[in-house]
């Protein structure tokens, strides 16, 4: 298990103008922990650690720090989201911060109540961050009774940037890394509504992407956009599914949208998706089916169709299913014909996770394509084989990295990486 938030805050406490004094990571030890505390507080002028201040049995850290001097605990627990188990102390007249766990709690806490006071110490004036504004076009929930920041990516839309949230939990590590900013979500607000103008404040110095690609995600995509990356192309790729990707392609919010949809009469993939502005480049073909864990003797020897019957005969099985939007949960829907398996609201957004959550044992059975199916070493039956396409937004076919893109799906060397993945590129 790797440590991110100690370089990590380090890096940001150095950006302040201060030296950070690393003094490792401490086992949950109650004597352990209050010495290497109390020889923070002797070395340093301000004292900040992560983890532990959630009020579980095993939490130790806000515990000692309550025992290092006056005043000790002045506040455990904020209203917000995410990092409400924050802990803030004082003791021999010096700070302590007590920050989540979770990475992107950390991270946040740490700049809304610890950077400024870090500031103040060094005397540096307040900074208020650089801000842009951007309208947000999906409804993001909210809980009432605490600020939300969310995370968003931001893209040039024909009326000005556009902010999609990135839909990563406090406990992703590469959050940040793949934002350009956050936004805040009043406590008073049960949700953002989409279509709303919101003021994002970036992080870092943002670059607006050479290419936008908005819709499914499949494997084979990053061969791809490893040769642009090549050629010195930026792409921003946001996961949301077919159905999002048509939205966002007919909004003109991205330059394609991959998509795998089937016409409502299930006969033909995506090209009931072009319409006047929006052209269709064929991609590669993918075959969808059946996963589960080896040995499972439910399943083995069995058809796709086969297993699915035993799966919904059996209702201690447990399925994992799709995102709403996705081209699979389509398909997921109708194999169920309408039925609702237990398992049936778990819903993630890739093939990877449905993949992970029964190698895990988290599920049992769900649907995902071949590729990833053998990375996770599960068993796999054939269901059905799909279009991966791409729908074009002509008004931005001249683009140099659209250009760039579609001489990708050409190239030799690339059908061979895609190939090579078990897909089938499509022939131009």
């Amino acid at each position: 298990m790797y440590d991110s938030n100690a370089p990590v805050l380090a890096a940001a406490v150095e950006e302040l103008g201060c030296i950070p004094l690393l003094l490792g990571i401490v086992p949950d030890d109650a004597e352990q922990l209050q010495a290497t505390l109390r020889r923070a507080l002797a070395e340093g002028d301000a004292v900040l650690l992560s983890g532990g201040t959630s009020k579980g049995a095993g939490d130790l850290s806000h515990r000692i720090v309550a025992k290092l001097g006056a005043p000790g605990v002045l506040v455990h627990g904020v209203a917000l989201k995410p990092g409400k188990p924050l802990c803030l102390a004082v003791a021999d007249s010096k700070p302590i911060a007590v920050l989540p766990g979770f990475p992107t709690s950390a991270i946040f806490t740490f700049h809304t109540f610890v950077a400024p006071v870090i500031r103040a110490l060094a005397g540096l004036p307040p900074d208020a961050g650089e801000t842009v504004s951007a309208r947000v076009p999906v409804r993001i929930p909210s809980e009432l009774g605490r600020q939300e920041f969310v995370l968003v990516a931001l893209v040039a839309g024909e009326r000005g940037p556009v902010a999609f949230p990135t839909q990563k939990g406090s406990g992703s590590v590469t959050a940040f890394s793949q934002a350009d900013g956050f936004l805040a979500i009043d406590a008073l607000a049960s949700a953002l509504d989409a279509g709303s103008d919101a003021e994002v404040t970036l992080i870092g110095r943002t670059r607006m992407p050479d290419l936008v690609i908005m819709g499914s995600h499949c494997v084979a995509l990053d061969a791809v956009l490893g040769r642009l990356a090549d050629q010195g192309f930026a792409a921003r790729t946001l996961a949301i599914g077919s159905q999002g990707g048509v939205t966002a392609a007919e909004r003109g919010e991205c330059d394609l949208a991959p998509v795998h949809l089937l016409d409502p009469a299930g006969q033909t993939y995506n090209r009931h998706l072009v319409r006047p502005g929006i052209a269709l480049v064929p991609g590669w073909r993918r075959m969808q089916g059946f996963v589960f864990r080896a040995g499972d003797a439910r399943f083995a020897g069995k058809t796709a169709a086969q297993a699915l019957a035993a799966a919904l005969a059996d209702p201690d099985c447990l399925m994992v299913n799709r995102n709403a939007g996705a081209g699979t949960r389509i398909l997921i829907d109708r194999l169920l014909g309408g039925t609702r398996p237990a398992g049936y609201a778990n819903q993630p957004k890739s093939h990877n996770a449905v993949a992970a959550a029964v190698a895990q044992g988290r599920a049992d059975w769900g649907i995902a394509i071949a590729t990833v199916a053998r990375l996770y070493g599960l068993e796999f039956l054939p269901v059905a084989p799909e279009h991966y396409d791409f729908l074009l937004v002509e008004s931005r076919k001249e683009r140099p990295a659209v250009q760039a893109f579609l001489a990708a799906l050409r190239d030799p060397a690339v059908r061979a990486r895609i190939a090579a993945l078990g897909m089938v590129p499509a022939d131009d």
